[in-house]
């Protein structure tokens, strides 16, 4: 039976910097212009990197100053970000885990808010093994992380089936070896595993 690997962030759980500055921002062309040039996914990702989010705003109110209240808004009011559950995808895993199939995760996602998301996700604690970049300090789509998660549980990469929203994140795990799902709504993810072997 193949190994189902989850991504997280936008395949189990929705995540969208945007939600927390509809408000802050209200004109879209200066939002969007916040968001690709402060507060940036490059900065963001030094987080799940492993960088401190206190380091990570330190340094961003520095640079820019006259955004400070906004900047501290993308991490005081992270989880305005991050709606909730992915329905059909947590019911997937949920189905997986109840008929007793081991499943994984590789995220990229910052030491602080993951540990607070376990808190406000629970089932986020069920899977047999996670590999958070934060806590490795390296991302995705270095290969390095995925190889992580398949020696630290043993995992052969032909077994193994990769969910996740980033095509550059499945290309790698394909070249690994993994088969690949490119989470893209809409999706019928049990359809998609399916393809790959996975019985529902």
């Amino acid at each position: 039976m193949p190994t189902v690997v989850f991504d997280v962030g936008n395949v189990l759980i929705r995540w969208d910097p945007f939600r927390v500055y509809r408000e802050m921002i209200p004109d879209d062309e200066k939002r969007t212009w916040f968001l690709q040039n402060v507060c940036t996914a490059a900065w963001n990702l030094e987080q799940d990197r492993g960088r401190s989010w206190e380091e990570g705003v330190a340094l961003l109110v520095a640079s820019h100053p006259e955004w400070e209240a906004q900047i501290r808004a993308y991490d005081e009011r992270w989880h305005e970000a991050v709606p909730g559950l992915i329905e059909d995808s947590v019911s997937v895993l949920e189905e997986l885990k109840g008929r007793g199939d081991k499943v994984y995760a590789i995220t990229n996602f910052s030491r602080e808010k993951w540990a607070e998301c376990l808190v406000r996700f629970p089932f986020l604690q069920s899977f047999d093994g996670v590999v958070v970049s934060a806590h490795e300090r390296v991302i995705k789509p270095d290969p390095a992380i995925y190889r992580i998660l398949l020696e630290r549980y043993d995992l052969a990469p032909a077994d193994c089936i990769f969910v996740d929203d980033s095509a550059r994140n499945i290309e790698t795990a394909r070249q690994l070896g993994m088969k690949g799902v490119h989470f893209v709504e809409p999706i019928d993810l049990r359809a998609e595993l399916s393809r790959h072997g996975v019985a529902f």
